[in-house]
């Protein structure tokens, strides 16, 4: 009987190697794009020419080969992906300005990021570097952060720890050490689990390419889990794991701190998604030079160089179906009157919500397989920002490039837990997780763009709920009450500021926050969240990974972005890998990897 199992296991692995490495037709990774580097356009007026261009229907190209909803970097980045294969793609976005959760907006002379913060593993001649510099020609530079990258900090002001993560695979481990002496052990384990599920991300793409009958064998059999400890991990919690390993509580609160990147508390989160992340940032972390805002504007020129357009202002209200339900276009809503245009295949970057309860039909809705789909799904929770312009530059305000992980106590469950439990006047007063940094810090254009300037960004959560009774409100109007809410929100965060930045005091020129229904009204974000759909234990079972593909129950509509793989930049850009890997009939992380090899084989033998 073993030797029957052995034989169909080697069988099994046969078919994933032939379809891992058997591809037909032109790939985006055929050849390197890249161009020589250009000067740097500072000139934000010069820049918005490409990033707010306004719909209009003489702007939408003839005989279109695929429409895309949503202008992140998974709707620009699968957008991208069919251009260089000479496909004609429009991509509509509803906001004034193209990039998604990469925009950036301006306020009193502040520029200021809203999604970006740091992206990790851009290392040369890695994978995702080659594949970022594919998809912008080489024109997208990047910095890095200060090392540590990232300060965790445990405790109130009076009893103040901080803890500092520093990137390198060893030196990572050997920096914890020092902080926690006796601890060796714990750490050396934890180190070693993070790579071990972390490293194996690839069978989570493998099962959502693969032919679905095959998808369903390997994992109703188990034999996935002997395939990749990603998936035997993914429905263990963080702190279940974490809680194993050691009895320290800021050992166990610094292992989980990176929680905020996707929104989970330990005990909700997925082990498995929380190892991905760390070894996302363990090899270093980036900034885009020149803020967030350059991510789209190096893309969208190759998007119209094949025929394609971008086009902002563009909310899509519907998606039309014919009489087959097979989608055919989308309808576009230009002041009261519906503009419709046609494609053979239209991608999805509005999330599963968006896509499925908002732009298709009610009886298209009621199909059985995108109610089992919903089923599986919740809203991730809602984020909150804060945005401070400052005068004075870095060197004058104390501020680096790294980032702050502030936490007033060490049990990170319980603390969570009581903020959602509060009511809201209480807990606006009361933020227990804030992520703090300075985007003017990590970028070196700063000075020259906004001299004598410096800016800070501050992240957190908060449940929609909250703020849903304003959600109808105008955007810049919704109250005297919704406003002092805000109010006592930012009064809360500046406190935390001045207790790691205290020179900041008195320098603050432009202050606001942002929302849950600012979310919904900027991001399209149904309630508010930053991170789409949960990322809890149940979305990394290999039981959900399979349910969740490109393809939809809908003919000729696709998935694209963070809801069909994981959130943040490079979990975003993965939904388009896996989208356009269907679309083109190719497997783009194996054609990714095989050009990344030959450049690095050719700059060594260049040196």
């Amino acid at each position: 009987m073993w030797i029957a199992v052995g034989l169909v296991f080697a069988a099994l692995v046969l078919f994933l190697l032939k379809y891992a490495f058997g591809s037909s037709g032109p790939s985006p990774f055929d050849f390197d794009t890249r161009e020589p580097l250009k000067p740097m356009v500072l000139e934000r007026k010069q820049k918005n020419k490409v990033l707010k261009q306004g719909f209009l229907s003489s702007k939408v190209p003839q005989d279109l080969d695929a429409i895309v909803i949503g202008s992140g970097i998974g709707g620009l980045g699968i957008a991208v992906l069919l251009a260089k294969v000479g496909k004609k793609v429009l991509v509509l976005e509803q906001h004034d300005r193209a990039g998604g959760c990469c925009h950036t907006f301006s306020e009193k002379g502040f520029e200021f990021d809203v999604g970006i913060h740091y992206v990790g593993n851009l290392l040369e001649h890695k994978p995702l570097r080659c594949m970022i510099d594919q998809i912008t020609n080489g024109q997208l530079q990047w910095e890095p952060l200060d090392n540590p990258f990232d300060q965790v900090v445990l405790g109130p002001p009076e009893n103040r720890r901080v803890y500092p993560i520093y990137s390198g695979k060893g030196r990572f481990s050997q920096e914890l050490k020092k902080c926690f002496p006796g601890e060796e052990k714990a750490i050396d384990k934890f180190v070693a689990l993070v790579h071990k599920c972390g490293n194996n991300v690839r069978m989570m793409a493998m099962l959502k390419l693969i032919p679905s009958l095959v998808a369903e064998f390997l994992v109703y059999t188990g034999l996935v889990n002997l395939l990749s400890p990603f998936f035997s991990y993914g429905t263990h919690s963080l702190d279940e794991v974490v809680n194993s390993l050691t009895e320290n509580k800021d050992l166990r609160a610094v292992m989980c701190y990176i929680f905020g990147t996707y929104g989970n508390t330990p005990k909700e989160a997925s082990f498995s998604m929380h190892s991905l992340l760390l070894c996302h940032y363990i090899p270093g972390a980036w900034y885009p030079k020149g803020g967030a805002s350059e991510i789209a504007y190096h893309m969208i020129p190759i998007i119209e160089k094949a025929g394609g357009a971008v086009l902002v202002r563009a909310p899509v209200n519907r998606i039309l179906l014919n009489d087959a339900k097979e989608a055919i276009g989308v309808s576009v809503m230009k002041g009261h009157e519906e503009v419709h245009v046609n494609a053979p295949i239209i991608i999805s970057d509005a999330g599963i919500f968006n896509t499925y309860q908002q732009l298709l039909p009610k009886e298209v809705q009621t199909m059985p397989a995108i109610q089992k789909q919903l089923s599986l799904v919740k809203h991730g929770m809602g984020g909150l920002s804060v945005f401070l312009g400052l005068d004075g530059t870095k060197e004058e305000l104390g501020l680096d490039a790294k980032n702050y992980w502030i936490f007033p106590e060490n049990n990170l469950d319980e603390l969570m837990e009581g903020y959602i439990r509060l009511e809201r006047e209480e807990a606006v007063k009361n933020i227990p997780m804030v992520f703090l940094a300075s985007p003017s810090a990590k970028d070196s254009t700063w000075e020259e763009r906004q001299p004598g300037k410096s800016t800070l960004t501050v992240v957190s959560f908060a449940p929609y709920s909250w703020f849903e009774e304003w959600k109808d409100d105008k955007v810049k109007n919704r109250g005297g009450d919704y406003k002092n809410l805000k109010e006592t929100l930012t009064n809360s965060i500046l406190e935390v500021v001045y207790q790691i930045f205290p020179k900041t005091k008195d320098r603050i020129e432009y202050i606001d926050a942002g929302t849950p229904v600012s979310n919904q009204h900027y991001i399209a974000a149904p309630k508010g969240e930053i991170y789409g759909i949960d990322h809890g234990t149940a979305r990394f079972s290999a039981e959900f990974c399979i349910s969740m593909r490109p393809q939809t129950p809908v003919k000729n509509l696709y998935l694209t972005g963070q809801d069909l793989f994981c959130c943040g930049f490079a979990g975003a850009f993965a939904g388009a890998l896996v989208c356009g890997s269907v679309i083109l009939n190719r497997n783009l992380f194996m054609d990714a990897s095989a050009l990344t090899k030959k450049l690095r084989k050719a700059s060594k033998k260049s040196q």
